[in-house]
């Protein structure tokens, strides 16, 4: 390399961002998803046999995907080729894929195809490759921070292994900051930058497992700080000063939405009133539709309270209509109301199991004709087909319960539960079941 290019490569070099300047260049510097990269894990051992087929890396941002595609692409000594799925078409992808080919046929080595956002690739796109991943021309490693199983392809997922990034660790956050403040070379290793234990634990905290985001807020503080001849200490009031107006993770139509939802609802099902309250919040933050959330606790006191607590049920649906009215910012109240009620009432499921199974059995069973004592008698000649015929009015019965067939079959659907108001109605319901078996 002449002296300048290897000066115009220093200056490109110093160019970039610190997040960018600090890509580690060898698995061994790699931060993070030891679960997946630690000794004796999967991807390790395809590394180390060099026998990396077809892999797609699903997680949030910054969790070290792209990164990691390139490493591997070092480790096992292949040609490697990068798209993006935002950037480039079918075009570009073939050019690539024929100069997989031509390497192949000539003996050179293999080469790993390295596409980042795959899941914006439409189903033509995807299409387009799946011959040469088969036919094992390249190895394709896919980068995707949606859900792979509804958004890639099911024939390249087929022939993948899926493996989950999850969010950095704080020590794992803690980890890269003083990478980079230590590195004289890429890092900021010949400035006079201290970062305090408080400023690294809030950066550790503030950053949502994102190495990308820590590097930048670092960075932006130690611009912030001027740098002048002393030594700069960066407190928690300076990365708090660089943060600004936070923003995070959050895709309201797509892994987060339904993942927090999720988290929603299994917390105020589980009677944990704090944790469900972290996730309502979590969502109005993000922007989520309020109306979605009603729908999903109205649901819920049905499903999941039910019976135990009768007051379950109004109470979300004036929720409903209550945010209809008012909107936000004050509807939040209401739903912060609604989701701690629900919480801490008594749950049960009873009446959602009972509705599955009579469902069921009208699927599968042979339909159970209408007893003619229940069959409508409001026309003129009903008598003369006997509908009505031997009907016993409830009302006239002291305890108000007729005893009577109602169905025609023996069925047992409804069970409630020892909790809350259910409990009383099981009492009660074993009354009339007896009297109603007795008939």
């Amino acid at each position: 390399m002449s002296l300048f290019e290897s000066a115009e490569k220093a200056n490109l070099q110093s160019a970039k961002p610190l997040a960018a300047r600090m890509r580690p260049q060898k698995i061994s510097q790699f931060v993070g998803q030891p679960h997946i990269l630690g000794e004796g894990k999967l991807l390790r051992q395809l590394v180390d046999a060099d026998r990396i087929g077809s892999v797609i890396f699903y997680g949030p941002p910054g969790t070290g995907k792209t990164t990691l595609a390139g490493l591997l692409a070092n480790a096992t000594k292949r040609k490697f080729f990068k798209l993006n799925a935002v950037l480039h078409g079918v075009k570009e992808l073939r050019e690539v894929l024929q100069k997989a080919r031509d390497e192949l046929a000539t003996g050179g080595r293999g080469s790993l195809l390295f596409i980042d956002e795959i899941h914006r690739f439409n189903k033509a796109q995807q299409d387009a490759m799946l011959a040469d991943v088969e036919d094992g021309v390249v190895s394709l490693i896919g980068a995707t921070t949606s859900n792979p199983f509804f958004s890639v392809n099911g024939a390249l997922v087929s022939r993948s292994q899926i493996f989950q990034f999850e969010p950095l660790s704080p020590q794992d956050i803690k980890t890269t900051l003083r990478n980079a403040l230590a590195d004289d070379v890429n890092g900021l290793g010949r400035q006079k930058v201290t970062l305090s234990d408080d400023g690294e634990d809030y950066l550790a905290d503030i950053c949502d497992g994102d190495a990308r985001k820590a590097l930048s807020i670092l960075e932006t503080a130690v611009i912030a700080s001027g740098l002048g001849i002393n030594p700069v200490t960066l407190d928690r009031d300076a990365i708090k000063d660089a943060v600004g107006q936070r923003a995070f993770q959050y895709d309201a139509t797509g892994d987060e939405h339904y993942d927090c939802a999720s988290a929603l609802i299994k917390s105020i099902r589980g009677s944990d009133a704090d944790a469900g309250l972290y996730w309502l919040a979590r969502m109005l933050e993000g922007g989520e539709d309020v109306r979605f959330l009603c729908r999903r606790l109205v649901i819920l006191a049905s499903e999941d309270v039910g019976n135990a607590d009768p007051h379950a049920l109004p109470l979300a649906v004036a929720c409903s209509q209550a945010c209809e009215q008012i909107g936000l910012p004050e509807c939040q109240l209401t739903l912060s109301q609604t989701v701690a009620y629900l919480a801490c009432a008594p749950k049960s499921n009873a009446a959602t199991v009972a509705i599955s199974m009579a469902r069921r059995d009208v699927r599968e069973h042979g339909v159970v004709p209408v007893p003619r004592a229940l069959r409508d008698s409001h026309f003129r000649e009903a008598a003369k087909l006997g509908h009505g015929t031997g009907y016993k009015n409830s009302h006239k019965a002291d305890d108000g319960v007729a005893a009577q067939d109602y169905l025609g079959v023996d069925r047992t659907y409804y069970q409630p539960v020892d909790r809350g108001f259910e409990a009383e109605l099981k009492q009660r319901l074993k009354t009339i079941r007896k009297k109603l078996k007795d008939s």
